[in-house]
């Protein structure tokens, strides 16, 4: 990744007011898919971060417990 992943999340953020700021269900449609598609993505970065760091680390970011963070991510 070239970029900061800051600058990554403020364009994202971005993006995804323009669909919140819509009226055409079509954005709250987008919205529904990106809600899932985000929380697949966090299982994947989680893994990927458990990988090469701990699930100790996964859970300093996330604000929980190692526990909390490998029941909820590892599979």
């Amino acid at each position: 990744m070239n970029r900061d992943p800051r600058d990554i999340e403020a364009d994202v953020r971005t993006l995804v007011d323009a669909l919140t700021a819509s009226s055409d269900p079509a954005a709250f449609q987008a919205l529904l898919g990106l809600s899932q598609y985000l929380g697949e993505c966090l299982g994947r970065s989680a893994r990927t971060l458990a990988e090469s760091r701990s699930w100790g680390d996964v859970a300093g970011v996330a604000g929980t417990t190692k526990q909390a963070a490998w029941s909820r991510w590892h599979h």
